[in-house]
């Protein structure tokens, strides 16, 4: 794919906005850029987890601005609504999700010479989606959504299938905080649905990294040991996949020392505390 130029980054830009702006998004839920006036050397695309907003990246994105990206953190599809309780993610499919990762990577062709996309969670996975398939500089997969921990490799379309057929229903994501819980950016609820396509397009990932060669030039895995969410072997298990085809384009960070059971490690408005530890260490893998 042919880079775009900063013009067209720009016109790509206002509709996220404008798109954003037109429907029932929060203020705190819109697409963010931080840009500093004209194509740089860098640009990064930042891609949020699973009901969560572009600000969970705010930290992030500011830090590598401050060393020279353009940065752009997108909303993805179904998120970022005013109303916290919104119904919006029963209604997002994996093809909406593949359509925005493309559409956000045009944006940021144009912002920058190299490019390097970076995510968290469902973020991850589309991280790892477009490494797989387009030629960036570099991708960075936080804790990428490849299954869920307890859910072996093998039953990772099975069960994604099985949820799909069944009613979509909404779960808390803390059942004794509901509604209180933050960030007030974000939604306290998922739905199983938006769970399962999440699986479908791991399985997706999984297939093509186990028969053809991933194009990006340089690609991170970084896993937290303690994560009880996410499926590890899974992110094990793509990085050797990967490796087979570009042995030394291929890394893996560990995240050994964090607190147990703690997921969301990015957004400080959840664990302030892990989210400060996180943050240098992210910005270096991401700006190497």
């Amino acid at each position: 794919m042919t880079d775009g130029t900063y013009e067209d980054a720009q016109r790509r830009v206002k509709w996220f906005l404008e798109r954003d702006r037109a429907r029932d998004v929060g203020e705190l839920g819109r697409s963010l850029t931080f840009d500093h006036g004209h194509r740089t050397e860098r640009a990064t695309l930042l891609l949020h987890g699973l009901s969560a907003s572009p600000r969970q990246f705010l930290a992030v994105a500011q830090a590598l601005h401050a060393r020279g990206h353009n940065v752009f953190v997108p909303r993805l599809p179904r998120h970022g609504h005013q109303n916290r309780l919104s119904e919006a993610l029963a209604m997002m499919n994996a093809a909406q999700l593949v359509a925005c990762a493309n559409d956000s990577l045009a944006v940021a062709r144009g912002l920058g010479e190299r490019v390097t996309i970076a995510g968290f969670s469902l973020g991850g996975l589309l991280a790892a989606y477009l490494g797989q398939r387009e030629p960036v500089h570099r991708i960075v997969a936080v804790s990428p959504f490849l299954g869920i921990a307890i859910i072996p490799d093998l039953l990772r379309l099975p069960v994604a299938r099985w949820m799909l057929g069944r009613p979509n229903r909404f779960y808390w994501w803390d059942p004794f905080l509901r509604e209180r819980q933050l960030p007030e950016h974000g939604y306290p609820r998922f739905a199983s649905h938006a769970i399962a396509y999440g699986l479908t397009l791991a399985h997706e990932v999984m297939e093509a990294s186990s028969k053809t060669a991933p194009l990006a030039d340089q690609l991170v895995l970084v896993i937290n040991t303690r994560d009880s969410a996410v499926n590890k072997r899974a992110i094990v298990k793509l990085g050797s996949q990967w490796t087979k085809h570009k042995p030394q384009a291929v890394s893996i960070h560990r995240l050994t020392d964090l607190p147990p059971f703690v997921h969301d490690i990015v957004e400080p408005k959840r664990y302030s505390a892990v989210a400060q530890r996180v943050l240098p260490v992210l910005v270096e893998l991401i700006d190497a």
